[in-house]
């Protein structure tokens, strides 16, 4: 954050580094990565072919919930290849370029996730709150408009973000303890002042995730509100198991990056590696975990998955 008015040469290509102080141990923890990224890749890949083939299930859950499968395939796509590049090859090497093509691939991605699960919170509270008029309110044109929107609000955001790591000077150490570019463990290496950074960071994290999360809290109240004022004991456990499962998908969102947030802030003691493995959770769980989640919660794909999987 020194020399705001560097002139000297900056770093054009970077290296990462894996996860530092476990590097004899790269080969063995590259195992749970590769799985995890093969079991996001075989999960969102059967989940988007079911729901795009099956018309049955061309109803706004299952369209948003392909649009979820497809974004997990682009986050971990975007960072599982070149974390089992490093452990296995030590191919670290990756231009300035490259790296804000990363930033902006994951952190859209991300943003976008959170939207889309909002716009399932919403389903959600239209399918048990109004549900006479679900089918007017969730057309095919609002389904449409609102995956555009998530789309073009994470473009967006997160685009000055390539601008504001482009403009920076690279000109102390070249090497990154991490497995991925991420926008501030990047721009901390630069040897300019990074408060815009910084701020920039932090309002599109508040006006963006924080805030989908408040409104998806405050969906969840409503709907929980009035299951619990359903008449019959059937009709609960049937409105809330069609909760749980998008309950459970929101937890393996949150839940890993808020725990992440946390160690960051105040874990000054937690040791850096344990740091950049906290990171990688929130990069390989949701993918891997949601569609195993709707696969079991969810009858109608778990029935047209097992047809699909047993006609082959």
């Amino acid at each position: 954050m020194e020399t705001p008015n560097y002139t000297g040469t900056s770093h054009s290509l970077f290296i990462l580094l894996g996860i530092p102080g476990l590097e004899d141990q790269h080969i063995w923890i590259s195992f749970p990565f590769l799985i995890s990224y093969l079991v996001a890749l075989l999960g969102n890949s059967l989940l988007i072919f079911i729901i795009i083939t099956e018309r049955s299930l061309h109803e706004p859950m299952y369209l948003f919930l392909c649009m979820l499968a497809v974004a997990d395939l682009i986050l971990s796509t975007t960072t599982v290849p070149k974390a089992l590049s490093i452990f296995w090859f030590h191919a670290g090497e990756i231009s300035l370029d490259g790296c804000v093509t990363q930033i902006f691939f994951i952190h859209a991605t991300f943003i976008a996730e959170s939207g889309i699960l909002l716009v399932m919170a919403f389903d959600r509270y239209v399918a048990i709150c109004n549900p006479l008029h679900y089918t007017t309110v969730l057309s095919h044109a609002v389904i449409i408009r609102a995956g555009l929107a998530v789309v073009l609000r994470s473009f967006c955001v997160i685009l000055p973000d390539v601008f504001l790591v482009k403009r920076l000077p690279f000109c102390h150490s070249n090497l990154l303890p991490h497995t991925y570019c991420e926008h501030m463990a990047v721009a901390k290496f630069a040897c300019a002042d990074i408060r815009v950074n910084i701020w920039y960071g932090l309002s599109v994290l508040l006006c963006t995730v924080v805030l989908d999360a408040l409104f998806i809290l405050i969906s969840y109240s409503l709907i929980l509100y009035a299951v619990f004022h359903l008449p019959s004991r059937g009709a609960r456990q049937k409105a809330l198991g069609t909760c749980g499962s998008h309950l459970g998908v929101i937890s393996m969102f949150y839940l890993p990056g808020i725990f992440t947030i946390i160690t960051q802030r105040f874990g000054h003691h937690v040791p850096l590696h344990t740091h950049i493995l906290l990171a990688n959770v929130c990069m390989l769980a949701p993918p891997m975990l949601n569609p195993i989640i709707y696969g079991i919660k969810t009858r109608q794909i778990r029935e047209h998955v097992l047809s699909t999987l047993s006609s082959q």
